[in-house]
């Protein structure tokens, strides 16, 4: 079975076409102001409706940060997500479960082995690395952790690898890594929130023909 390919931080239609021609399992929209990403449910909803030209419909993920009911609410009014992705508690992320009935992904950062999680409440946990500590935001900052952490470990769900990866990276990372599925949003881009038709396929062509380590 071939790597899966998630794409976020969509904001404009060029990337989302990118996207669509390469037949990626996951776009994402990112809920969260303080990102270069942010898109308004408003516009998540017009970029969605270029989904019924697609030949495979992907997967749509809302991408949230400590969001409160009403600012998921917003969107999934607007949108027709399939997955609310979350940077919150694991008590957090169960309460928005059972209140929103979909599908939750849970953010998992890590600089050990021993911050891998043996139990989850999500259906599936995005492994990335810490943010820095200059950071304004949990995630999205393209920054790597050693892969070979997670290279044995049980995972509790299926999982992704994020941060850091690029088309020219993305096949170590995975062979390294184990990983079922990646996520990538600033190493398929020309500008924040633009992503570059060419680095979209060059990725999700390198990551469904990992190579071996």
């Amino acid at each position: 079975m071939s790597v899966q390919v998630k794409i976020c931080g969509l904001t404009e239609e060029t990337g989302l076409a990118a996207c669509l021609a390469q037949q990626v399992d996951w776009i994402g929209f990112v809920f969260f102001a303080r990102s270069p990403r942010y898109v308004t449910p408003a516009r998540a909803s017009e970029l969605a409706d270029h989904f019924a030209d697609a030949q495979v419909r992907p997967g749509c993920v809302g991408l949230f940060v400590e969001p409160s009911d009403a600012e998921i609410a917003a969107a999934v009014s607007a949108v027709s997500l399939d997955v609310l992705q979350l940077y919150t508690s694991p008590e957090r992320a169960r309460e928005i479960k059972v209140r929103f009935g979909r599908e939750v992904w849970l953010s998992c950062p890590v600089s050990a082995v021993a911050d891998l999680p043996d139990s989850s409440v999500a259906d599936r946990l995005v492994i990335e690395s810490r943010p820095p500590k200059d950071s304004g935001r949990p995630g999205g900052n393209g920054v790597a952790f050693p892969w070979a952490l997670t290279r044995g470990w049980t995972a509790p769900v299926p999982w992704l690898l994020a941060g850091g990866l690029r088309p020219d990276n993305v096949a170590r990372a995975i062979a390294e890594s184990g990983a079922p599925a990646v996520d990538v949003s600033s190493g398929v881009e020309a500008a924040p929130g633009i992503k570059d038709p060419v680095a979209v396929a060059r990725f999700v062509a390198a990551a469904r023909q990992p190579v071996c380590v």
